[in-house]
């Protein structure tokens, strides 16, 4: 797109308000280039056109700003709820469901295995009346949720579809995004049920079921965050993220899928870490890289296939213990590094959160993080303003080449497949000892002080007050195990064991498993109930240890 036509599809788009100033009262133009600027190089382009260098909007925030959406969940679905409740009045327009250990595993909160960390890292949800508990009062059909779970997320989204039904809101009403990623569960993660491939037809299953049924509903967001989380580079991060969307897209295309059926409701989810700048040219890099592949390899031709679409968080592990006060700063400039690389949508960490779950009041902090970048520093206010900076596009080059490189590794490990070749890094360990080689560079680095890290290796401070932290009481797990077994009693046995037995069926088959776990959501069978079932016929899966 030539930088006049930009300018024709700029002035002709709706926009948040029609004035957009300094506090000095100056003018502030739309970019940071004049309407009479020569056209910008083909690899940086203009907002909102191919390769999505600079954005994948023609308006930027001037739009729609980003999506404040905090991530929240701990101890009962009822505990929840009200904390939802709290942030979408303070001003949060999405929610973002945290689940707890056990049911991130597919375990049932009255499981042995589970004991004592029922509601701990996030919410207890065992059956679809947990789920209808989680968003009472909160109509489906007019909020934005996001669930971050990947093992069990097709039996949790079923668990939400029938708490739609139950609020009368219908499927084609619901929007959000399922995270739904168990790839980065075996590079980073660790919280898988079954073998990859099983993994892999339920996450197929559930993309052609909702490019029929459920159409607003995102169903993969590809996450980076727990791949750097676990030690990755930004280079790492992204190559190996793209490569895991680039696995969904061949995925679904064996199955027979057209990839503009399926590709725009693909989504990311990145981590943005401490590098402000490096952070910055990872975004520009992820759209650019994103829209290549989809158009040159896929020969996707819908526009919104190529628009890769990503929520970010901040880095948790850049929070420290000591000195805790750091991390407001340290998650407001994070924040801002998402926002100037063109986040869709933005949670910001908490103080406390190497502690625990946020209390109320540091969860609080962390929204109104948002809402000072939003509201008052202008930051939005001009569409990609890094944009042509020589450093900044020097640096999205230089991680457009790494990131490139080890896509091409991927590749030759697939024999000219990432679907295969991920699976075979997956086997062979390959993922798993780049992050440890990575995440042991790190903290060799922060040893010998080469890296500095305020208050732990620099700065450091021995007066700290105790900090007040959210603490989740036992009573809560004895509270869980009582409501699941009260759904046990009350449902009924033969229509829960009928559900469970088709799906059993299919599952030995090639069947679309969705409808029949729906089925047996609808029945009341509990999560675990409807993983045990599937796992008769799927099978465990066990880590290889790396050599």
């Amino acid at each position: 797109m030539s930088t006049e036509d930009w300018w024709k599809d700029y002035e002709a788009a709706p926009k948040r308000r029609d004035r957009w100033v300094t506090m000095s009262f100056d003018e502030l133009p739309p970019t940071g280039f004049p309407p009479e600027a020569e056209d910008a190089p083909p690899q940086i382009g203009e907002p909102g056109s191919f390769p999505y260098t600079r954005g994948i909007h023609v308006t930027g925030y001037r739009g729609r700003q980003w999506t404040i959406r905090q991530f929240a969940g701990f101890a009962g679905a009822d505990d929840t709820n009200a904390r939802f409740r709290h942030l979408l009045a303070q001003g949060q327009h999405g929610l973002s469901v945290a689940f707890d250990m056990p049911t991130l595993m597919g375990l049932d909160s009255d499981s042995e295995t589970g004991l004592g960390e029922v509601g701990h890292c996030g919410v207890a949800i065992d059956t679809a009346d947990d789920m209808a508990l989680l968003f009472a009062g909160i109509p489906l059909g007019e909020v934005s949720v996001s669930m971050t779970i990947n093992g069990p997320a097709q039996i949790l989204f079923a668990f939400l579809l029938v708490a739609a039904e139950e609020q009368g809101v219908t499927w084609d009403r619901l929007r959000g995004t399922l995270q739904n990623d168990i790839l980065k569960e075996y590079i980073a993660q660790k919280e898988w049920i079954f073998p990859p491939q099983p993994h892999l037809r339920l996450i197929t299953d559930m993309m052609e079921f909702c490019a029929d049924r459920v159409p607003q509903w995102n169903t993969i967001s590809v996450s980076g965050y727990h791949i750097r989380e676990a030690g990755a580079t930004a280079a790492q991060e992204l190559a190996f993220t793209l490569a895991d969307g680039f696995a969904y897209v061949e995925a679904a295309m064996r199955r027979g899928m057209v990839v503009d059926d399926f590709a725009p409701r693909l989504s990311f989810f990145f981590d943005a870490h401490i590098d402000f700048f490096e952070e910055i040219a990872k975004f520009r890099a992820a759209r650019r890289i994103w829209a290549r592949w989809m158009k040159e390899r896929y020969l996707a031709g819908d526009e919104r296939s190529l628009k890769l679409r990503f929520h970010t968080q901040t880095a948790g592990v850049s929070l420290t213990a000591q000195q805790p006060d750091n991390n407001v700063v340290r998650t407001a400039v994070e924040a801002l590094a998402a926002v100037l690389g063109g986040t869709q949508s933005l949670h910001t960490n908490a103080l406390d959160e190497v502690y625990a779950l946020p209390t109320q009041r540091a969860a609080e902090i962390a929204l109104r993080t948002q809402q000072v970048l939003a509201e008052e520093t202008g930051v939005g206010d001009v569409i990609d303003p890094l944009g042509g900076s020589w450093f900044v596009e020097d640096m999205t080059d230089r991680m457009d080449a790494a990131v490139s490189d080890l896509l091409a590794q991927i590749d030759r490990m697939g024999d000219g497949s990432i679907l295969d070749g991920v699976l075979r890094g997956i086997d062979e360990g390959w993922f798993q000892a780049a992050l440890a080689d990575s995440a042991y560079e790190f903290e060799k680095a922060v040893g010998s002080g080469e890296r500095v890290i305020v208050g732990v290796n620099k700065h450091v401070s021995d007066d700290e007050e105790e900090l007040d932290i959210l603490r989740i009481g036992s009573e809560v797990e004895q509270e869980q195990r009582r409501r699941v077994a009260g759904v046990r009693s009350g449902r009924d046995a033969a229509t829960v064991d009928r559900t469970l037995a088709a799906l059993v069926a299919a599952a030995a088959g090639d069947a679309n498993l969705m409808p029949l776990i729906v089925d047996a959501a609808r029945a009341r069978a509990t999560e675990g109930e409807i993983a045990g079932a599937l796992k008769t016929v799927f099978g465990g899966y066990r880590e290889p240890p790396r050599v």
